[in-house]
């Protein structure tokens, strides 16, 4: 990821370079994670440079139609969520989520770390992702929560966030796999942070196809006269216009 801007509250990104013939975990080193620290530091969420081809992001986005690799669907209108519809993967995952999701895990534990110093609040989290989900399946926290997400025009998705259980990681990454303004228009991911003593602040990010999102999973420290407080935030989609839009979202800790 190269300079990130910000204007009306919505993250603008200028691309980077990154081998996408080389495999994901190479592909996610390659990230500016210096610019994504200061990024996700200063408002909860960060764009990454491209890390999928536009093949891969249709390979991804195909699989929806096959239901044998998912473990559950939801129907977000039913339990009033938004409208639209997302799919858990069950195990074993594909191979190109399964790397993604073990890539971006040890580039996001720092962050966690440091967040959980700032805070005064425990780090469970250990050095290898495998480790982690140890952890969560022995506090029966065992169903996998990668997820693929189906939005049609009109569809969106009420803030909220992705907790499933006590055990939780701070950061998530979502990954957009259309074009917008090709495949789809509207269907912004929102961001909407209560600060501490002050007015909510929201954050409005056009995902990119291929690129991206690192973003806050619970709450995230916030820096005032008082000390390191720690902030709520929710995520969710704005409506999708027209189109068809897919995401790819990769959650760091199992569910209940």
């Amino acid at each position: 990821m190269s300079t990130v801007a910000k204007k009306g509250n919505a993250v603008k990104e200028t691309d980077e370079t990154v081998n996408l013939t080389a495999d994901p975990a190479t592909r996610v080193g390659q990230v500016d994670w210096p610019a994504v620290v200061e990024e996700v530091n200063a408002y909860g969420c960060a764009l990454t440079s491209q890390i999928l081809s536009p093949a891969e992001c249709k390979r991804i986005s195909e699989l929806y139609d096959e239901a044998e690799h998912f473990r559950s669907t939801i129907d977000m209108a039913r339990y009033r969520f938004g409208s639209g519809q997302y799919r858990y993967f069950k195990r074993p995952f594909p191979e190109l989520v399964a790397n993604l999701r073990e890539a971006f895990y040890p580039r996001l534990l720092p962050i966690a770390r440091d967040w959980a110093e700032k805070l005064g609040k425990p780090a469970p989290w250990p050095d290898t992702l495998d480790e982690w989900l140890t952890i969560c399946h022995a506090a029966g926290q065992n169903k996998p929560t990668p997820i693929l997400l189906r939005y049609h025009e009109n569809d969106w998705n009420a803030l909220h966030r992705d907790l499933y259980g006590e055990l939780v990681f701070p950061l998530q990454v979502v990954i957009g796999l259309d074009e917008p303004g090709v495949d789809h228009t509207g269907g912004e991911f929102l961001l909407v942070e209560q600060r501490p003593r002050a007015q909510s602040r929201g954050t409005s990010t056009l995902l990119k196809q291929g690129h991206g999102l690192v973003f806050t999973t619970r709450d995230r420290p916030v820096e005032s006269t008082r000390g390191w407080s720690a902030s709520p935030v929710r995520h969710g989609i704005s409506t999708v216009r027209s189109g068809i839009r897919h995401t790819l979202g990769l959650v760091f800790h199992d569910a209940a």
